[in-house]
């Protein structure tokens, strides 16, 4: 019985060519034999496919096969597997058509971007400051000047891919003919051979060397940031733009003062006095010495704000805040007049304290029960 291929494609008789390839591109996704498990069931329902779209995407064809039942071709069930039914396959699994693939340019391309991770103080980034780094790199041959061959011999093109930087295999199959393509082995898709290669270099056109650049670190750079220095990644290869270097700042922990955005945090100790009493204090600050009045009263743990005395912003127009969290400092030792004076002021307040001589306290601390 001949085939019906508008049922093949699950379309109506009167549909249009835009139904037809919207069917036929559903139905070569799903019965595809590289993404089907059974290979033999999914091969005959992948040609019989091909077959109706070959002949109902073609005005002529689907003309003589509505008329007559058969086309050019043979007519139904005798269709060729014509190569614009493997073109569409192709669009469709690679995004080109394999047998229409261009020559691999092999023209300038540009170098790899570098990385490099630099730690500083904290002073270092309130300040600004510039430090010298020194890393290996690709650069540029200087005896070929990156072309890989010894001077005076020539570039001459791949006799293996024929300078396209690729080579075809075509596979006769079920299906018909498949056509792939991999890198050339010769010339690494270059699509140039360099019959005497640079001595320095070893045909490359660049080599790895040292080099120190010194780095401009901004005032108020924060732990995380990059800076970004144009051109001094590796070489480009045949002579292509070299690529950037990208520094990443590190800023490490100080012993006294913590970072919170542009603002900075310090712990400070004040006496008892102080905090009961009130009074002005210094504060070291990274950029000097700044005053604070402590008000009477000020218990422990308590935060206070110096205005512009924290972190530069980036752009150095501004400054952050320092918060200043004080801590009572209990004293561990008293000589005679300091307890005489706060034994006094415990009695004034009504507390117990333990006011026995020195003696009957020293003696009570080693008495055994």
């Amino acid at each position: 019985m001949p085939t019906d291929y508008y049922a093949v494609l699950g379309v109506e008789r009167g549909c249009s060519e835009a139904d037809i390839k919207r069917a036929y591109r559903t139905l070569a996704r799903q019965h595809h034999p590289d993404v089907s498990k059974d290979k033999v069931q999914a091969e005959a329902r992948f040609k019989e496919i091909n077959e109706a779209y070959e002949v109902l995407s073609d005005p002529k064809k689907r003309q003589m096969y509505d008329r007559f039942g058969s086309s050019t071709n043979g007519g139904p069930g005798g269709a060729n597997f014509g190569a614009e039914g493997f073109g569409d396959i192709f669009d469709m699994f690679f995004g080109a058509r394999s047998a229409q693939s261009q020559p691999r340019p092999s023209g300038p391309t540009r170098g790899a971007d570098l990385r490099y991770d630099l730690q500083i103080t904290l002073e270092e980034a309130f300040r600004g400051a510039e430090r010298e780094i020194s890393f290996n790199h690709l650069s540029q041959c200087e005896v070929c000047n990156g072309t890989g061959a010894r001077p005076g011999t020539l570039i001459v093109t791949c006799d293996r891919c024929t300078g396209t930087g690729v080579m075809r295999t075509v596979r006769q199959t079920p299906l018909g003919q498949f056509v792939t393509q991999t890198t050339c082995t010769k010339c690494g898709g270059d699509g140039q051979f360099v019959p005497t290669p640079c001595e320095t270099c070893r045909g490359r056109g660049r080599a790895e060397r040292p080099r120190t650049l010194t780095v401009k670190i901004p005032a108020g750079v924060e732990d995380g940031s990059r800076i970004r220095l144009s051109g001094s990644g590796e070489a480009g290869a045949h002579g292509g733009p070299p690529g950037d270097l990208y520094v990443y700042i590190t800023v490490a922990p100080h012993q006294r003062f913590r970072r919170e955005g542009t603002d900075l945090a310090v712990d400070i100790q004040i006496t008892f006095p102080q905090a009961a009493l009130g009074g002005p204090i210094e504060v070291e600050t990274l950029d000097g010495r700044a005053p604070l009045q402590i008000p009477a009263g000020t218990q422990s743990a308590s935060t206070f704000r110096i205005r512009g005395r924290g972190m530069p912003t980036i752009r150095g127009n501004s400054r952050g805040d320092l918060l200043v969290t004080v801590h009572v400092a209990v004293p561990t030792k008293l000589n005679r007049q300091e307890r005489e004076l706060l034994e006094m002021y415990a009695k004034v307040n009504g507390d117990r304290v333990d006011d026995r001589p020195f003696l009957d306290r020293f003696k009570d601390a080693f008495r055994v029960d």
